[in-house]
């Protein structure tokens, strides 16, 4: 089984980098072959993990985090991103969670392919 890590630093809003993430990651999580695909949030990407966003039209980005996690994709927050955030506290869209540098650290080594938004 292929293992692919994204890694997100882009915001949720103001540009297309995030969304252009999930929409690979759904794609990828979605084949038949399953490939393992883990998303690690970084710097103001850590925003997508709080869940009752509205974008002005619908919540989309959580619709897709959510489906994410039905895949079984594991999502992490990075602590320090989240830390300087104010978010590490708050709840979170289940099924996702904070990470450490480490537990990147880890993902990275183990990854046959890393991608970067």
């Amino acid at each position: 089984m292929q293992k692919i890590l994204i890694i997100l630093h882009a915001p949720p809003y103001g540009s297309e980098r995030c969304l252009s993430a999930l929409r690979l990651a759904t794609a990828l999580a979605g084949r038949d072959d399953k490939p393992q695909v883990r998303i690690f949030l970084m710097s103001d990407a850590t925003v997508l993990g709080l869940p009752n966003q509205i974008d002005g039209a619908t919540n989309g980005l959580q619709g897709m985090v959510e489906t994410l996690v039905g895949y079984g994709v594991d999502i992490r927050l990075c602590r320090t991103c989240a830390l300087a955030r104010g978010l590490a506290e708050l709840p979170l869209i289940p099924g996702t969670a904070i990470g450490t540098l480490a537990d990147l650290a880890e993902a990275t080594l183990a990854a046959d392919k890393v991608i970067t938004f």
